[in-house]
Protein backbone atom coordinates (compact mmCIF):
# COMPACT_ATOMS: atom_id res chain seq x y z
CA UNK A 1 0.00 0.00 0.00
CA UNK A 2 1.02 3.53 -1.11
CA UNK A 3 0.25 4.65 2.69
CA UNK A 4 1.75 2.06 4.80
CA UNK A 5 3.17 3.22 7.65
CA UNK A 6 6.98 2.60 8.92
CA UNK A 7 8.69 2.51 12.10
CA UNK A 8 12.31 3.92 12.04
CA UNK A 9 14.46 3.06 14.32
CA UNK A 10 16.07 5.95 16.44
CA UNK A 11 18.31 7.76 19.43
CA UNK A 12 17.27 10.34 20.96
CA UNK A 13 19.47 13.68 21.31
CA UNK A 14 20.50 15.53 24.36
CA UNK A 15 18.93 18.75 24.18
CA UNK A 16 15.63 18.94 23.18
CA UNK A 17 13.92 20.85 25.60
CA UNK A 18 11.79 23.61 23.74
CA UNK A 19 11.23 27.20 25.21
CA UNK A 20 8.38 29.26 25.36
CA UNK A 21 8.97 30.06 21.56
CA UNK A 22 9.92 26.23 20.64
CA UNK A 23 12.91 24.51 20.14
CA UNK A 24 16.00 26.48 18.13
CA UNK A 25 19.03 25.31 17.12
CA UNK A 26 21.41 25.58 14.52
CA UNK A 27 20.32 24.57 10.75
CA UNK A 28 23.20 21.97 10.76
CA UNK A 29 21.95 20.60 14.30
CA UNK A 30 18.55 19.93 12.80
CA UNK A 31 20.24 18.68 9.92
CA UNK A 32 21.74 15.58 11.77
CA UNK A 33 19.70 12.05 11.04
CA UNK A 34 16.68 11.68 12.78
CA UNK A 35 16.89 15.08 14.58
CA UNK A 36 14.35 16.66 13.10
CA UNK A 37 12.29 13.67 13.06
CA UNK A 38 12.84 12.68 17.02
CA UNK A 39 11.10 15.96 17.56
CA UNK A 40 8.38 15.74 15.50
CA UNK A 41 7.28 12.48 16.69
CA UNK A 42 8.08 13.28 20.20
CA UNK A 43 5.46 16.42 19.66
CA UNK A 44 2.61 13.82 18.19
CA UNK A 45 3.91 11.46 20.94
CA UNK A 46 3.17 14.21 23.63
CA UNK A 47 -0.44 15.44 22.48
CA UNK A 48 -2.66 13.22 21.04
CA UNK A 49 -3.55 14.41 17.28
CA UNK A 50 -4.76 11.87 15.65
CA UNK A 51 -8.07 12.47 13.66
CA UNK A 52 -7.38 16.14 14.24
CA UNK A 53 -6.53 19.05 12.31
CA UNK A 54 -3.34 21.12 12.35
CA UNK A 55 -1.60 24.13 11.13
CA UNK A 56 1.40 24.29 9.29
CA UNK A 57 3.72 26.96 8.53
CA UNK A 58 6.58 29.47 9.00
CA UNK A 59 8.68 32.21 8.04
CA UNK A 60 10.19 30.94 5.20
CA UNK A 61 13.56 30.29 6.71
CA UNK A 62 16.45 27.96 5.27
CA UNK A 63 14.91 24.06 5.40
CA UNK A 64 11.43 24.72 6.35
CA UNK A 65 10.41 23.70 3.10
CA UNK A 66 11.94 19.84 3.74
CA UNK A 67 10.99 20.16 7.45
CA UNK A 68 6.78 20.97 5.85
CA UNK A 69 7.49 17.72 4.08
CA UNK A 70 8.61 15.94 7.32
CA UNK A 71 5.77 17.10 9.08
CA UNK A 72 3.32 15.59 7.05
CA UNK A 73 5.24 12.20 6.54
CA UNK A 74 5.38 11.84 10.19
CA UNK A 75 1.98 13.23 10.93
CA UNK A 76 0.03 11.37 8.57
CA UNK A 77 1.85 8.17 10.12
CA UNK A 78 0.45 9.23 13.29
CA UNK A 79 -3.58 9.76 12.01
CA UNK A 80 -3.32 13.25 11.50
CA UNK A 81 -7.26 13.65 9.55
CA UNK A 82 -6.35 17.14 7.90
CA UNK A 83 -3.28 19.58 7.59
CA UNK A 84 -3.63 23.30 6.67
CA UNK A 85 -0.58 24.81 5.52
CA UNK A 86 0.02 27.90 4.20
CA UNK A 87 1.17 28.59 0.52
CA UNK A 88 4.84 27.80 0.34
CA UNK A 89 4.83 26.70 3.53
CA UNK A 90 4.64 30.60 4.44
CA UNK A 91 2.59 31.54 7.39
CA UNK A 92 3.46 34.56 9.88
CA UNK A 93 2.98 33.47 12.91
CA UNK A 94 0.25 35.72 14.16
CA UNK A 95 -1.36 34.70 10.86
CA UNK A 96 -0.85 31.33 12.29
CA UNK A 97 -2.43 31.95 15.06
CA UNK A 98 -5.56 33.72 13.43
CA UNK A 99 -6.18 30.29 11.02
CA UNK A 100 -6.03 28.41 14.22
CA UNK A 101 -8.72 29.66 15.73
CA UNK A 102 -10.55 30.82 12.78
CA UNK A 103 -10.52 27.24 11.03
CA UNK A 104 -11.26 25.56 15.02
CA UNK A 105 -7.88 23.23 13.90
CA UNK A 106 -5.94 21.44 17.43
CA UNK A 107 -3.13 23.06 17.04
CA UNK A 108 -0.29 24.40 14.69
CA UNK A 109 3.44 23.38 14.52
CA UNK A 110 5.63 26.66 13.52
CA UNK A 111 8.96 26.32 11.69
CA UNK A 112 10.78 30.12 12.32
CA UNK A 113 13.55 31.03 14.69
CA UNK A 114 11.53 34.08 15.33
CA UNK A 115 14.26 37.45 14.87
CA UNK A 116 17.24 35.02 14.49
CA UNK A 117 19.39 34.54 11.63
CA UNK A 118 18.30 32.43 8.80
CA UNK A 119 20.52 30.39 6.09
CA UNK A 120 22.79 27.03 6.13
CA UNK A 121 24.64 28.20 8.96
CA UNK A 122 22.32 30.23 11.02
CA UNK A 123 19.12 29.21 13.02
CA UNK A 124 16.14 27.13 12.64
CA UNK A 125 13.07 25.93 15.52
CA UNK A 126 10.11 24.19 15.59
CA UNK A 127 7.70 25.27 17.73
CA UNK A 128 4.00 23.48 18.74
CA UNK A 129 1.07 25.94 18.83
CA UNK A 130 -2.32 24.84 21.03
CA UNK A 131 -5.86 25.52 19.47
CA UNK A 132 -6.25 28.72 21.01
CA UNK A 133 -3.52 29.61 18.53
CA UNK A 134 -1.19 30.23 21.13
CA UNK A 135 2.25 29.03 22.43
CA UNK A 136 2.30 25.98 24.24
CA UNK A 137 2.23 26.11 27.81
CA UNK A 138 5.09 24.49 29.74
CA UNK A 139 3.19 21.54 31.11
CA UNK A 140 3.04 20.65 27.01
CA UNK A 141 6.35 21.76 25.54
CA UNK A 142 7.82 19.71 29.23
CA UNK A 143 5.61 16.72 27.82
CA UNK A 144 7.49 17.06 24.38
CA UNK A 145 10.86 17.24 26.09
CA UNK A 146 10.05 13.92 27.98
CA UNK A 147 9.56 12.20 25.05
CA UNK A 148 12.72 12.88 23.28
CA UNK A 149 14.48 11.90 26.14
CA UNK A 150 12.68 8.40 25.51
CA UNK A 151 12.15 8.35 21.91
CA UNK A 152 13.48 4.57 20.08
CA UNK A 153 11.31 5.05 16.84
CA UNK A 154 9.46 7.30 14.36
CA UNK A 155 6.69 6.38 11.97
CA UNK A 156 6.14 7.76 8.54
CA UNK A 157 4.54 7.26 5.32
CA UNK A 158 6.89 7.56 2.44
CA UNK A 159 5.20 9.60 -0.65
CA UNK A 160 5.91 11.83 -3.63
CA UNK A 161 6.23 15.74 -2.05
CA UNK A 162 3.47 17.57 -2.28
CA UNK A 163 3.93 20.48 -4.06
CA UNK A 164 3.46 23.73 -1.73
CA UNK A 165 2.96 26.38 -4.34
CA UNK A 166 -0.60 25.31 -5.56
CA UNK A 167 -3.23 26.29 -3.57
CA UNK A 168 -6.55 23.29 -3.50
CA UNK A 169 -7.38 20.34 -2.20
CA UNK A 170 -4.86 17.18 -1.95
CA UNK A 171 -4.66 13.88 0.12
CA UNK A 172 -1.28 12.88 1.75
CA UNK A 173 -2.29 9.33 2.32
CA UNK A 174 -4.82 9.21 4.56
CA UNK A 175 -4.61 12.86 5.38
CA UNK A 176 -6.40 15.98 4.01
CA UNK A 177 -3.95 18.55 3.02
CA UNK A 178 -5.49 22.30 2.48
CA UNK A 179 -2.83 24.67 1.12
CA UNK A 180 -3.67 28.22 1.37
CA UNK A 181 -3.60 31.87 0.88
CA UNK A 182 -1.05 32.78 3.29
CA UNK A 183 -2.26 36.42 3.62
CA UNK A 184 -5.93 36.98 3.47
CA UNK A 185 -7.76 35.56 6.55
CA UNK A 186 -4.99 37.81 8.11
CA UNK A 187 -6.02 40.96 6.29
CA UNK A 188 -9.59 40.11 6.80
CA UNK A 189 -9.00 39.80 10.81
CA UNK A 190 -7.29 43.26 10.13
CA UNK A 191 -10.01 44.81 7.93
CA UNK A 192 -12.46 43.62 10.97
CA UNK A 193 -10.57 45.32 13.78
CA UNK A 194 -9.30 48.91 12.13
CA UNK A 195 -10.81 51.80 11.08
CA UNK A 196 -9.18 50.88 7.26
CA UNK A 197 -11.03 53.83 5.62
CA UNK A 198 -9.93 56.68 8.01
CA UNK A 199 -6.61 55.59 7.49
CA UNK A 200 -6.83 55.48 3.63
CA UNK A 201 -8.34 58.72 3.79
CA UNK A 202 -5.53 60.12 5.82
CA UNK A 203 -2.87 59.20 4.10
CA UNK A 204 -3.94 59.60 0.57
CA UNK A 205 -5.53 63.55 1.85
CA UNK A 206 -1.56 63.90 3.23
CA UNK A 207 0.05 61.86 0.85
CA UNK A 208 2.69 64.96 0.11
CA UNK A 209 2.86 65.97 3.70
CA UNK A 210 3.07 62.62 5.47
CA UNK A 211 4.72 59.55 3.87
CA UNK A 212 4.99 55.83 4.71
CA UNK A 213 7.88 53.25 4.49
CA UNK A 214 7.52 49.56 5.79
CA UNK A 215 10.32 47.13 5.81
CA UNK A 216 9.70 43.55 5.59
CA UNK A 217 13.73 42.81 6.55
CA UNK A 218 13.25 39.84 3.68
CA UNK A 219 11.03 38.19 6.32
CA UNK A 220 7.51 36.30 6.18
CA UNK A 221 5.67 40.28 6.51
CA UNK A 222 6.32 41.42 3.51
CA UNK A 223 3.71 40.16 1.42
CA UNK A 224 1.18 41.59 4.01
CA UNK A 225 2.77 44.89 3.92
CA UNK A 226 2.56 44.76 0.35
CA UNK A 227 -1.42 43.81 0.37
CA UNK A 228 -2.01 46.16 2.92
CA UNK A 229 -0.07 49.03 2.38
CA UNK A 230 -0.11 48.96 -1.32
CA UNK A 231 -2.76 47.10 -2.02
CA UNK A 232 -5.18 47.83 0.55
CA UNK A 233 -4.12 51.60 1.36
CA UNK A 234 -3.62 52.93 -2.01
CA UNK A 235 0.36 53.51 -0.58
CA UNK A 236 3.12 53.79 -3.78
CA UNK A 237 5.05 50.20 -4.36
CA UNK A 238 8.10 52.71 -2.62
CA UNK A 239 6.43 52.58 0.41
CA UNK A 240 7.30 48.57 1.45
CA UNK A 241 10.92 47.40 1.08
CA UNK A 242 13.02 44.16 1.55
CA UNK A 243 9.25 42.80 0.67
CA UNK A 244 10.57 39.57 -0.55
CA UNK A 245 10.84 36.65 1.93
CA UNK A 246 14.31 34.74 2.01
CA UNK A 247 15.63 31.79 3.43
CA UNK A 248 18.26 33.78 4.75
CA UNK A 249 16.43 36.81 5.31
CA UNK A 250 18.72 38.61 2.65
CA UNK A 251 21.98 37.85 4.71
CA UNK A 252 20.64 40.30 7.48
CA UNK A 253 19.03 39.94 10.45
CA UNK A 254 15.71 40.40 11.14
CA UNK A 255 15.19 41.69 14.28
CA UNK A 256 13.55 45.25 13.90
CA UNK A 257 15.29 47.48 16.56
CA UNK A 258 17.95 50.60 15.89
CA UNK A 259 20.69 48.31 15.03
CA UNK A 260 19.76 45.56 12.57
CA UNK A 261 16.79 47.79 11.20
CA UNK A 262 19.26 50.61 10.27
CA UNK A 263 18.25 50.00 6.29
CA UNK A 264 14.80 51.84 7.47
CA UNK A 265 16.60 54.32 9.76
CA UNK A 266 19.04 55.41 7.28
CA UNK A 267 16.08 56.17 4.66
CA UNK A 268 13.62 57.48 7.39
CA UNK A 269 16.29 60.05 8.13
CA UNK A 270 17.76 60.76 4.56
CA UNK A 271 14.13 61.34 3.06
CA UNK A 272 12.42 62.94 6.41
CA UNK A 273 9.43 59.83 6.22
CA UNK A 274 7.25 60.66 8.78
CA UNK A 275 6.16 56.59 9.44
CA UNK A 276 8.16 54.18 9.36
CA UNK A 277 8.09 50.53 10.56
CA UNK A 278 9.64 47.36 10.08
CA UNK A 279 8.76 43.65 11.29
CA UNK A 280 10.70 40.69 12.09
CA UNK A 281 11.56 37.52 10.38
CA UNK A 282 8.26 35.92 11.50
CA UNK A 283 6.30 38.94 11.91
CA UNK A 284 5.30 38.92 15.50
CA UNK A 285 7.24 41.89 16.76
CA UNK A 286 7.71 45.46 15.21
CA UNK A 287 9.84 48.57 15.40
CA UNK A 288 8.05 52.24 15.12
CA UNK A 289 9.96 55.02 13.34
CA UNK A 290 9.32 58.33 12.30
CA UNK A 291 12.21 61.11 11.18
CA UNK A 292 13.84 62.33 14.36
CA UNK A 293 11.44 59.87 16.83
CA UNK A 294 11.95 56.54 17.93
CA UNK A 295 9.20 54.32 19.81
CA UNK A 296 10.46 52.41 22.49
CA UNK A 297 8.26 49.75 22.93
CA UNK A 298 6.83 50.08 26.38
CA UNK A 299 5.89 53.73 25.02
CA UNK A 300 4.32 51.63 21.90
CA UNK A 301 1.67 49.43 24.09
CA UNK A 302 1.12 52.26 26.54
CA UNK A 303 0.06 54.76 23.97
CA UNK A 304 -2.18 52.34 21.99
CA UNK A 305 -3.71 51.12 24.98
CA UNK A 306 -4.38 54.87 25.76
CA UNK A 307 -6.18 55.64 22.27
CA UNK A 308 -7.85 52.32 22.10
CA UNK A 309 -11.01 52.49 22.90
CA UNK A 310 -11.34 56.22 21.61
CA UNK A 311 -9.99 55.50 18.37
CA UNK A 312 -9.95 51.73 17.35
CA UNK A 313 -13.23 50.04 16.34
CA UNK A 314 -12.28 46.79 18.07
CA UNK A 315 -11.66 48.24 21.33
CA UNK A 316 -14.68 51.07 20.82
CA UNK A 317 -17.31 47.90 20.35
CA UNK A 318 -15.57 45.11 22.39
CA UNK A 319 -14.41 47.43 25.29
CA UNK A 320 -10.94 47.32 27.15
CA UNK A 321 -10.75 44.00 29.32
CA UNK A 322 -7.15 45.15 31.32
CA UNK A 323 -4.36 45.93 30.37
CA UNK A 324 -0.61 43.57 31.10
CA UNK A 325 2.98 43.87 30.39
CA UNK A 326 5.96 41.37 30.69
CA UNK A 327 7.97 42.31 34.14
CA UNK A 328 10.82 43.72 32.38
CA UNK A 329 8.75 46.19 30.07
CA UNK A 330 8.77 49.96 31.50
CA UNK A 331 5.89 50.60 33.80
CA UNK A 332 4.52 53.35 31.40
CA UNK A 333 1.67 51.82 30.51
CA UNK A 334 0.87 50.64 34.19
CA UNK A 335 0.26 54.89 34.15
CA UNK A 336 -2.38 54.70 31.42
CA UNK A 337 -4.44 51.81 33.56
CA UNK A 338 -4.39 53.54 36.68
CA UNK A 339 -5.51 56.69 34.96
CA UNK A 340 -8.31 54.45 32.91
CA UNK A 341 -9.38 52.11 35.94
CA UNK A 342 -7.97 49.26 34.24
CA UNK A 343 -7.05 45.90 35.84
CA UNK A 344 -3.32 45.62 35.05
CA UNK A 345 -1.07 42.73 35.30
CA UNK A 346 3.12 42.30 35.13
CA UNK A 347 3.70 39.05 33.55
CA UNK A 348 7.15 37.08 33.16
CA UNK A 349 8.49 37.26 29.41
CA UNK A 350 7.23 34.74 27.04
CA UNK A 351 3.20 35.24 25.46
CA UNK A 352 1.84 32.08 26.75
CA UNK A 353 1.43 34.14 29.81
CA UNK A 354 -1.09 36.64 28.31
CA UNK A 355 -2.74 33.99 26.67
CA UNK A 356 -4.09 32.47 30.09
CA UNK A 357 -5.38 35.90 31.03
CA UNK A 358 -7.13 36.97 27.62
CA UNK A 359 -8.61 33.35 27.80
CA UNK A 360 -10.01 34.51 31.09
CA UNK A 361 -11.38 37.48 29.31
CA UNK A 362 -9.61 40.05 31.73
CA UNK A 363 -6.85 41.32 28.92
CA UNK A 364 -7.08 43.23 26.06
CA UNK A 365 -3.53 44.77 25.21
CA UNK A 366 -0.19 43.89 26.17
CA UNK A 367 3.35 44.00 25.35
CA UNK A 368 6.81 42.94 25.63
CA UNK A 369 10.02 45.76 25.56
CA UNK A 370 11.53 42.86 23.17
CA UNK A 371 9.24 45.16 20.27
CA UNK A 372 6.09 42.75 20.56
CA UNK A 373 2.89 44.25 21.00
CA UNK A 374 -0.23 42.36 20.41
CA UNK A 375 -4.60 41.91 22.02
CA UNK A 376 -6.87 39.26 23.05
CA UNK A 377 -7.53 38.87 18.78
CA UNK A 378 -4.90 36.25 18.24
CA UNK A 379 -2.97 34.53 21.15
CA UNK A 380 0.68 35.65 19.58
CA UNK A 381 2.00 39.14 19.68
CA UNK A 382 1.27 40.59 16.12
CA UNK A 383 3.99 42.98 15.15
CA UNK A 384 2.18 44.01 11.48
CA UNK A 385 -0.87 44.60 13.86
CA UNK A 386 0.56 47.38 16.48
CA UNK A 387 1.54 48.95 12.94
CA UNK A 388 -1.96 48.93 11.38
CA UNK A 389 -2.64 50.18 15.09
CA UNK A 390 -1.07 53.44 15.02
CA UNK A 391 -1.33 54.64 11.64
CA UNK A 392 -5.56 53.96 12.78
CA UNK A 393 -4.44 56.11 16.35
CA UNK A 394 -2.56 58.63 14.03
CA UNK A 395 -5.14 59.12 11.41
CA UNK A 396 -7.69 59.51 14.64
CA UNK A 397 -5.61 62.18 16.06
CA UNK A 398 -5.35 64.41 12.90
CA UNK A 399 -8.98 64.12 12.32
CA UNK A 400 -9.57 65.50 15.88
CA UNK A 401 -6.80 68.57 15.02
CA UNK A 402 -7.24 69.17 11.35
CA UNK A 403 -5.39 72.09 11.62
CA UNK A 404 -2.09 70.45 13.00
CA UNK A 405 0.18 67.49 11.40
CA UNK A 406 0.32 64.99 14.30
CA UNK A 407 3.24 62.52 13.64
CA UNK A 408 4.86 59.98 16.03
CA UNK A 409 6.83 62.69 17.97
CA UNK A 410 4.23 64.68 18.54
CA UNK A 411 1.77 61.84 19.75
CA UNK A 412 4.65 60.95 22.21
CA UNK A 413 4.98 64.78 23.38
CA UNK A 414 1.34 64.68 24.52
CA UNK A 415 1.63 61.69 25.89
CA UNK A 416 4.59 62.39 28.07
CA UNK A 417 2.85 65.52 29.00
CA UNK A 418 -0.18 63.32 30.57
CA UNK A 419 1.84 60.70 31.91
CA UNK A 420 5.35 61.44 32.16
CA UNK A 421 7.90 59.35 31.00
CA UNK A 422 9.54 56.02 31.41
CA UNK A 423 12.72 56.21 30.35
CA UNK A 424 13.79 52.85 29.13
CA UNK A 425 16.55 51.23 27.61
CA UNK A 426 17.61 47.87 26.85
CA UNK A 427 21.60 46.39 26.58
CA UNK A 428 22.05 42.97 24.66
CA UNK A 429 24.87 41.33 25.01
CA UNK A 430 24.93 38.41 22.63
CA UNK A 431 26.97 34.65 22.70
CA UNK A 432 28.81 35.73 25.56
CA UNK A 433 30.47 32.68 28.03
CA UNK A 434 27.58 30.57 29.73
CA UNK A 435 29.95 30.28 32.30
CA UNK A 436 31.01 34.39 32.88
CA UNK A 437 26.99 34.72 32.42
CA UNK A 438 25.95 32.45 35.48
CA UNK A 439 28.64 33.79 37.48
CA UNK A 440 26.92 37.07 37.16
CA UNK A 441 23.41 35.77 38.10
CA UNK A 442 25.50 34.04 40.72
CA UNK A 443 26.90 37.36 42.56
CA UNK A 444 23.67 38.92 41.90
CA UNK A 445 21.82 36.04 43.71
CA UNK A 446 24.37 36.68 46.36
CA UNK A 447 23.45 40.35 46.95
CA UNK A 448 19.29 39.36 46.51
CA UNK A 449 20.07 36.24 49.43
CA UNK A 450 22.69 38.36 52.24
CA UNK A 451 21.01 41.50 51.18
CA UNK A 452 24.15 43.40 51.08
CA UNK A 453 23.44 46.05 48.50
CA UNK A 454 20.23 47.01 50.11
CA UNK A 455 20.26 51.08 51.40
CA UNK A 456 24.23 51.31 49.63
CA UNK A 457 24.62 54.47 47.53
CA UNK A 458 26.11 54.89 44.11
CA UNK A 459 26.56 57.70 42.07
CA UNK A 460 27.57 58.52 38.76
CA UNK A 461 30.90 59.92 37.83
CA UNK A 462 29.88 61.51 34.09
CA UNK A 463 26.34 63.18 35.43
CA UNK A 464 26.81 63.24 39.70
CA UNK A 465 23.62 61.85 39.92
CA UNK A 466 23.14 59.43 43.55
CA UNK A 467 20.74 56.33 43.20
CA UNK A 468 20.03 54.70 46.79
CA UNK A 469 19.45 50.77 46.20
CA UNK A 470 16.07 50.27 47.86
CA UNK A 471 15.93 46.79 46.90
CA UNK A 472 17.27 43.64 44.84
CA UNK A 473 14.99 40.80 44.44
CA UNK A 474 13.85 37.60 41.82
CA UNK A 475 10.71 38.28 40.03
CA UNK A 476 8.55 35.55 40.76
CA UNK A 477 4.70 34.62 39.29
CA UNK A 478 1.76 33.00 40.64
CA UNK A 479 -0.86 32.86 37.43
CA UNK A 480 -4.24 33.69 38.78
CA UNK A 481 -6.07 31.80 36.52
CA UNK A 482 -4.38 28.38 36.57
CA UNK A 483 -1.98 28.86 39.80
CA UNK A 484 0.93 27.56 37.87
CA UNK A 485 4.10 29.38 39.77
CA UNK A 486 7.14 30.60 37.39
CA UNK A 487 10.15 31.60 40.14
CA UNK A 488 13.53 33.28 38.92
CA UNK A 489 11.78 35.14 35.78
CA UNK A 490 14.26 37.96 36.57
CA UNK A 491 16.67 39.89 38.52
CA UNK A 492 15.68 43.37 40.25
CA UNK A 493 17.42 46.15 41.43
CA UNK A 494 15.31 48.51 42.93
CA UNK A 495 16.30 52.57 43.20
CA UNK A 496 14.71 55.06 46.05
CA UNK A 497 13.65 57.14 43.48
CA UNK A 498 11.36 54.14 41.40
CA UNK A 499 14.58 53.81 38.84
CA UNK A 500 15.40 50.35 38.18
CA UNK A 501 17.70 47.86 36.81
CA UNK A 502 16.29 44.21 35.51
CA UNK A 503 18.83 41.43 34.18
CA UNK A 504 17.54 38.39 32.68
CA UNK A 505 18.99 35.34 30.64
CA UNK A 506 17.47 35.34 27.41
CA UNK A 507 16.19 31.76 25.89
CA UNK A 508 15.69 32.93 22.51
CA UNK A 509 19.54 32.29 20.79
CA UNK A 510 20.39 29.27 19.31
CA UNK A 511 24.08 28.85 20.88
CA UNK A 512 26.10 30.88 23.62
CA UNK A 513 24.31 32.93 26.29
CA UNK A 514 22.55 36.02 25.84
CA UNK A 515 22.17 38.21 29.01
CA UNK A 516 19.85 41.28 28.87
CA UNK A 517 20.07 44.49 31.15
CA UNK A 518 16.80 46.57 30.92
CA UNK A 519 17.03 49.76 32.94
CA UNK A 520 14.43 52.51 33.32
CA UNK A 521 13.87 55.57 35.27
CA UNK A 522 10.78 57.76 35.59
CA UNK A 523 10.44 61.07 35.12
CA UNK A 524 7.23 63.08 36.32
CA UNK A 525 5.25 64.89 33.73
CA UNK A 526 5.31 67.90 35.82
CA UNK A 527 9.40 68.12 35.39
CA UNK A 528 8.31 69.77 31.85
CA UNK A 529 9.07 69.44 28.14
CA UNK A 530 12.74 69.96 28.75
CA UNK A 531 13.22 67.05 30.99
CA UNK A 532 10.69 64.53 29.25
CA UNK A 533 11.63 65.20 25.89
CA UNK A 534 15.10 64.51 26.32
CA UNK A 535 17.90 61.85 24.24
CA UNK A 536 16.94 58.13 25.89
CA UNK A 537 20.25 58.02 26.31
CA UNK A 538 20.69 61.02 27.72
CA UNK A 539 18.32 60.88 30.30
CA UNK A 540 19.62 57.60 31.22
CA UNK A 541 23.25 57.50 31.23
CA UNK A 542 23.81 58.09 34.92
CA UNK A 543 21.82 54.94 35.97
CA UNK A 544 23.57 52.97 33.33
CA UNK A 545 27.08 53.63 34.49
CA UNK A 546 25.79 52.72 37.86
CA UNK A 547 23.81 49.83 36.77
CA UNK A 548 27.69 48.54 34.97
CA UNK A 549 29.15 49.45 38.25
CA UNK A 550 27.00 47.89 40.75
CA UNK A 551 26.85 44.49 38.72
CA UNK A 552 30.60 43.93 37.59
CA UNK A 553 28.69 43.55 34.32
CA UNK A 554 31.79 43.78 32.04
CA UNK A 555 34.16 42.05 34.24
CA UNK A 556 31.69 38.62 34.18
CA UNK A 557 30.89 38.58 30.53
CA UNK A 558 34.25 40.23 28.92
CA UNK A 559 32.53 42.98 26.65
CA UNK A 560 32.73 46.83 27.49
CA UNK A 561 30.33 46.88 25.35
CA UNK A 562 26.88 45.33 24.91
CA UNK A 563 26.29 44.12 21.10
CA UNK A 564 22.50 45.53 20.63
CA UNK A 565 21.42 49.03 22.54
CA UNK A 566 17.17 49.35 21.82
Amino acid sequence: MSDQVKEIKTKPYDGQKPGTSGLRKRVKVFQQEHYTENFVQAIFDAVDLKGKTIVIGGDGRYFSPETVQTILKIGSANGVAKFIIGKDGILSTPAASNVIRKYKADGGILLTASHNPGGPNADFGIKYNVSNGGPAPENVTNKIFDKTKTISSYKVIELPAIDLSKKGFVTYGPSNVEIIDSVSDYLLLLESIFDFPLIKNFLQSRADSFKVLFDGMHGVTGPYGRAIFVETLGLPESSVQNAVPLPDFGGGHPDPNLTYAHELVERVEREGIHFGAASDGDGDRNMIYGKGAFVTPSDSVAIIADWAAEAIPYFKKGGIKGLARSMPTSAQIDKVAKKKGLENHVVPTGWKFFGNLMDAGRLSICGEESFGTGSDHIREKDGVWAIVAWLNILAYANRQSPNELIGIKELLEKHYAVYGRSFFSRYDYEEVSAVGAQSLVDAINVHISTGSLASTSHVSKSTGQKFNVANVSNFDYTDPIDGSVSRNQGQIITFDDGSRVVFRLSGTGSQGATVRMYVERYVPAEAGPAELNKDTQEGLKGLIEVALQISNLPEFLGRDKPTVIT
